[in-house]
């Protein structure tokens, strides 16, 4: 068993429901959450006054799955990434679980 975490904006959430239907994994949760990102700018002047935005709705969504529907839905999220022109594209990782109670 794996833990399966993705993060993505929050104007991807239907297509990150897409990619776990499409890929086979049924049962998982999600979370609101807020992103933020710090902007490096030698120039003052580049982020005067927040120019860039620096915190990003988002959601987190994490389910128990097995290796093989991991393996599916990164190549989705992959898919999914080189078609989509932003900075913000879906993140994954995934965790071993050692230990659980059923």
């Amino acid at each position: 068993m794996k833990l399966l975490l993705i993060t993505s904006i929050a104007e991807f959430e239907k297509d990150v429901c897409n990619l776990f239907k499409t890929s086979e994994i049924v049962v998982y949760s999600s979370s609101d959450i807020q992103g933020h990102k710090f902007f490096n700018g030698n120039n003052i002047q580049d982020n005067w006054f927040s120019a860039h935005r620096d915190s990003f709705d988002s959601k987190l969504y994490f389910s128990f799955t097995s290796e093989d529907k991991i393996e599916t839905i990164f190549k989705n999220i992959e898919v999914f990434n080189s078609q989509k022109k932003t900075e913000n594209s879906i993140k994954a990782v995934v965790l071993d679980i050692e230990k659980f109670i059923n």
